[in-house]
């Protein structure tokens, strides 16, 4: 029997979010139930369209993209290196991308579980998780058939991961701060591929695709919940979140994009390149402040974005112009 009028509690842990955000709740819920991807049952991994060649010159990685790629080290290596060197760092990338929803997940289970009953939040943050977990299947068994053993995070990320998961939990505003740190770089970038029409191996546009399409709702869930949630704070620690939105883009980034250091080791490649393409050239600094433009609209929306802050954004380099609109594209903004 199911009773027809919520408990106090159960009022309460609805009251205080506000219509507006309870129906966003509930529209991103059904879309999880009406539109949803499966790693083994969306992509036929085994057809002769997705099967990987080790020498697909579709590896070879596009300078206007990819920080490495714009180095002129690396387009001057011949066109069989190129390819080893790019299938290595988009499979890294990718192994990468599996270990972030990894901590997302960890503080996502930790915050939803000190919910209370009633709240909107807890079902669509089960409904992300279970999303987040097909996307470490895909992204792994794309590693898997790529063939090449990538470690993917930096090993001191990788070891402070379950705690960082954990403590988001409970420092669950920094958390989503960080869920978007991660989530945008990964976003734009595999955005800009399909833009630019790049001609990807299928399995990794397929992935992207997927990855993507579900994202919209992960990313649009973490706006949302940041607008509501930082209202309640009080003005010290909105100040910290001011200053937290910067910090974490930037390191986060890092973490995400760059890749470790046996890259370098592997292939031969000198400090001095790996300098410029993390972060240090023109170009390279284009792409890195280019990852950020809806996140910094974001921050001015929260009005986060203060003398400060914006002192803060520019030091670390991840300045520039805010998106008018989500996602974009960066070419209407230069």
């Amino acid at each position: 029997m199911t009773l027809s009028v919520p408990n106090t509690a159960i009022k309460a842990a609805r009251s205080w979010l506000g219509q507006d955000y309870r129906d966003t709740l509930q529209l991103l819920s059904e879309g999880s139930v009406r539109r949803h991807f499966d790693p083994y049952a969306d992509i036929d991994w085994d057809s002769p369209e997705f099967a990987i060649d080790p020498d697909d010159p579709r590896w070879v990685l596009n300078p206007d993209i990819d920080p490495l790629g714009a180095t002129q080290w690396y387009q001057d290596q011949p066109l069989e290196r190129q390819i080893e060197i790019g299938k290595w760092r988009q499979a890294n990338a990718i192994k990468v991308g599996a270990a972030f929803e990894s901590v997302l997940i960890r503080g996502m289970m930790q915050y939803a579980m000190k919910l209370p009953n009633g709240s909107p939040e807890f079902r669509y943050c089960m409904h992300e998780m279970t999303e987040e977990c097909n996307h470490i299947q895909m992204f792994q068994e794309l590693v898997n058939r790529i063939g090449v053993d990538v470690p993917g995070m930096r090993k001191p990320f990788r070891i402070a991961s379950p705690f960082i998961g954990v403590a988001g939990g409970y420092a669950y505003v920094i958390l989503f701060i960080g869920i978007l740190g991660g989530e945008e770089p990964i976003d734009h970038y595999q955005k800009a591929v399909i833009r630019a029409g790049e001609n990807m191996p299928p399995a990794v546009l397929r992935c992207m695709q997927i990855h993507i399409a579900e994202e919209a709702r992960h990313i649009s869930f973490a706006n949302e919940f940041l607008k509501v949630h930082m209202d309640r704070l009080n003005p010290i620690s909105r100040a910290i979140c001011g200053l937290a939105f910067p910090i974490a883009m930037r390191w986060l980034v890092g973490e995400i994009m760059a890749p470790p250091r046996s890259f370098a080791e592997e292939f031969d490649i000198p400090r001095e390149v790996i300098k410029e393409a993390f972060w240090r050239a023109a170009q390279s600094r284009r792409i890195l402040a280019g990852y950020f433009g809806d996140v910094r609209k974001l921050t001015e929306e929260l009005g986060l974005m203060n003398p400060v802050t914006r002192r803060l954004w520019k030091a670390l380099h991840i300045d520039g112009p805010s998106t008018r609109y989500r996602s974009e594209p960066e070419r209407s903004i230069a």
